[in-house]
């Protein structure tokens, strides 16, 4: 029976990976100074990181999380429903909901946790929900948990997405649009400001998951629903901790009906222990950085201009790209695995993405800045990309 497992095709297409030197995932990572990394001794630029605003090293940061430790221990053991609640954790809802402009925020124990417990109970048997066909992972396994009946539309179509809502206008009580706000492979934005209106048009609810908005766009990072100005018109905003604010978690915020009961019925938050002290201390402590000090979000988007118009004049294809994560075409996943691997030898951390995390045909290679990021090392970046479009034949338009 085990061997089921061994000749999976899966597994096979691994062991072939691993034995051509072409396997890109599971790189165990040996230690990290702000921007680099070392991976079997092997200092290299770290281009395929969330780390976004670079505060994982950032010393008040460290600090809040090291005292916490000191007061609390490492961990709850427990969940919040029972005995794993600490004043902290209330602490930061309210910091996150005054942060994000929402009345009110829950805290998951992770992002992944978040969208599952959320999604899994707002849409009863007699609803509907209406998703992105690119939207993240989470959302789509929350959506299989949900009882209510899912639609997709095409990737930020309105004109798809209408034809939708128009569809299902009179069949369902609660009608709920659910979105990504920045698209995570491609960086692209949701168009927001479209999905609100056609929401108020046929009276439904608008989900956005900002897991890469949050602490890049909008005011002091206060994510992409800020950026559009629809904060009060989004009914839950969803955001983690493991990009932008250099931890591990998640949150929901909206408002305190909406909240109160996620919080007593999101099985994946009741059932699950809670955020460990340090991690707590770590968001908040990020949320008073970036909303004190402009020189971190001025640095990170010092750093995307340069390298977007960096790849501009390579002539490579980036998906035109609006945030930090600026993906780079390639089309074929062997190709784009040999890119990856090119990348290491000349001391480039990156990231392939190929089928089926894109679709097939579709392989690129996942960039992603981080204020911290120097210039000299993003020249460098770049000079090592030009000569992979030379060398491997990269394509300057998306096929």
């Amino acid at each position: 029976m085990l061997e089921s497992f061994v000749n999976n095709k899966l597994i096979q297409k691994k062991n072939m990976l691993i034995q051509s030197n072409l396997y890109p995932f599971f790189r165990a990572i040996g230690d990290t100074v702000g921007s680099k990394v070392y991976v079997k001794n092997q200092k290299q630029i770290m281009i395929g990181s969330n780390n976004y605003l670079g505060l994982t090293h950032h010393p008040y940061v460290k600090e809040k999380a090291i005292k916490a430790i000191e007061q609390f221990g490492t961990g709850c053991t427990g969940s919040r429903f029972l005995n794993g609640n600490l004043e902290m954790h209330e602490e930061l809802e309210e910091k996150l909901a005054k942060f994000i402009g929402h009345k009110s925020a829950l805290i998951f124990s992770t992002g992944m946790q978040a969208n599952l417990g959320a999604i899994s109970c707002i849409a009863g048997p007699r609803d509907c929900i209406i998703s992105d066909l690119e939207n993240h992972a989470s959302i789509i396994d929350g959506t299989r948990l949900a009882y209510g009946t899912v639609f997709k539309y095409k990737h930020s179509n309105m004109n798809c997405l209408e034809e939708v809502l128009q569809n299902v206008k009179d069949k369902y009580q609660r009608k709920i649009i659910i979105t990504d706000g920045v698209f995570s492979m491609t960086g692209t934005i949701a168009n927001l400001t479209k999905i609100v209106e056609l929401a108020k048009k046929y009276g439904a609810l608008v989900y956005v998951d900002d897991a890469h908005g949050l602490g890049v766009l909008g005011h002091q990072g206060k994510g992409t629903i800020n950026h559009f100005s629809v904060t009060s018109d989004v009914h839950i905003n969803m955001g983690t901790f493991s990009k932008s604010f250099a931890s591990i978690g998640g949150f929901i915020s909206g408002s305190r009906e909406v909240i109160d009961f996620i919080k007593h019925s999101a099985r994946s938050f009741i059932f699950s222990a809670s955020m460990p002290p340090a991690a707590v201390a770590t968001v908040a402590a990020c949320i008073d950085v970036v909303t004190q000090d402009p020189s971190v979000l001025a640095n990170l988007w010092s750093n995307v201009n340069f390298m977007r118009h960096g790849y501009k004049e390579i002539g490579l294809y980036t998906y035109n790209s609006e945030t930090p994560i600026i993906p780079i075409y390639v089309g074929d996943d062997l190709k784009a695995l040999q890119v990856s691997s090119y990348l290491t030898e000349k001391g480039i951390f990156s990231t392939p993405v190929i089928a089926p995390a894109v679709k097939e045909g579709d392989a690129l290679i996942r960039t992603s800045y981080m204020a911290t990021h120097e210039k000299e090392d993003l020249a460098k970046v770049l000079e090592v990309f030009s000569e992979a479009k030379k060398l491997f034949e990269l394509p300057s338009i998306y096929n």
